[in-house]
């Protein structure tokens, strides 16, 4: 089994999925840009050969490099779980008629708007949206919608360049900061509570399920320095309260034709208690939620999406122990960590429940917290019981603070 993966060394969990695909037996052939002797020793064990493709967001251009490269050594896959380059992957496909998904099915994972038109053809409810290219058609499209609209890139991920526009000074606000963006969508606000459905599928079935809610959602996390987003996955997704989203991932999954792979769906339950769609990726979801996964089953997921890709099987055995929450936090100020406050005292507190703690080490440049969830570390725990998970992840959230200057 020859594997051909894109983007093997980032985000940095690819990593894990490299090590996976060599554990399951596949020869690995790892694409990216730059020569083979910059990719990080964790990756470099486990591939056999390597193609330097230059820019990977070119796609068309990245692909016929990749295709001409890898032509004749008998490729059996080609996978991406990067965001950016699961279309990417699709046209590699193509071109060596190879299996998987086509480029057409990819698009309906990256196009926001045709994802929610292929969603709500698959029964599942979905957010008025509109796509728009000009600030006329955003425009119209607030005013059929109506306030609160959110406006983010048509192929976005996370929530980069999104803004939940109140009115209409607020959305003019929004739409000048994405003038950069090519094509986006206004869409319906939907106000509740924000979860994911996160799933590895072979032949549109899943064959793993894992639900993890946000606290507060993301588009408040983002906004805010001083907020320590926290999320936490639940031990049993099959609870009455989590099966509208399990379901809808179904129906999406099977509507959208993913095939065989790794999905990360985000989707919303109202105060009346409405499941509502959000967005679906083909990938993993990113923030640490595969590990939070493997913390709340005992197993490893990384090696088990592997499996699935290459031999259509799946042997992990799913623990359903533990509910796993984890905290980020964001230091105050700016420069390098100076201080790291009630990192002991909280450590303490959780004891044996505490599975990982990585916040940055006094001296270390701060990161910047609006490009990237974990901002300046986290700490995980886990435990049987929810309640005493959420009051673990309390005492991080109240009592821990970094400081920086």
């Amino acid at each position: 089994m020859k594997v051909v993966f894109i983007q093997p060394s980032y985000p940095v969990e690819q990593q894990e999925f490299t090590r996976g695909l060599a554990e399951v037996g596949a020869t690995v052939i790892g694409v990216g840009s730059g020569p083979k002797a910059q990719q990080p020793a964790r990756t470099l064990r486990y591939l056999s050969a390597w193609v330097d493709a230059g820019n990977l967001l070119d796609l068309d251009r990245a692909a016929r490099t990749i295709a001409s490269k890898v032509r004749g050594l008998g490729v059996d896959r080609v996978e991406s779980l990067w965001e950016p380059t699961v279309e990417l992957a699709a046209k590699v496909r193509e071109l060596l008629g190879i299996p998987g998904m086509t480029v057409d099915t990819a698009i309906g994972f990256r196009d926001k708007q045709v994802m929610m038109e292929r969603a709500r053809a698959a029964g599942v409810r979905v957010p008025h949206s509109f796509r728009i290219r000009t600030a006329k058609e955003a425009w119209a499209a607030a005013e059929r919608i109506g306030f609160p609209v959110i406006l983010k890139p048509i192929a976005g991920a996370g929530s980069a360049d999104t803004y939940r526009c109140d009115d209409a000074d607020s959305f003019a606000q929004a739409l000048a900061l994405t003038r950069h963006v090519a094509e986006a969508v206004v869409a319906e606000f939907i106000d509740g509570e924000e979860f994911t459905c996160d799933c590895v599928v072979i032949d549109n079935t899943p064959v793993f399920e894992s639900i993890s809610q946000y606290f507060p959602r993301p588009l408040i996390a983002r906004s805010e320095q001083w907020i320590s987003p926290a999320q936490i996955t639940f031990r049993d997704p099959y609870r009455p309260d989590l099966m509208g989203g399990i379901e809808m991932s179904r129906k999406v999954i099977a509507g959208l034709n993913l095939g065989t792979g790794f999905t990360h769906m985000e989707w919303y339950r109202t105060r009346k208690g409405e499941v509502v769609f959000g967005e679906i990726g083909a990938r993993n979801g990113g923030g640490h939620l595969v590990d939070m996964m493997n913390w709340s089953n005992d197993f490893d997921v990384y090696r088990e999406w592997a499996r699935a890709v290459c031999w259509r099987s799946f042997e992990g055995e799913i623990g359903r122990k533990f509910f796993v929450g984890m905290v980020f936090k964001r230091a105050l100020g700016n420069g390098r960590i100076k201080a790291r406050l009630g990192v002991e005292e909280a450590a303490a507190r959780c004891g044996r429940w505490l599975v990982s703690e990585q916040l940055l080490a006094v001296g270390t440049p701060r990161r910047d917290w609006k490009q990237t969830l974990v901002s300046d570390g986290f700490a995980a725990m886990r435990h049987p019981d929810e309640q005493a998970v959420k009051a673990m992840m309390d005492t991080w959230i109240r009592d821990v603070k970094l400081f920086a200057g």
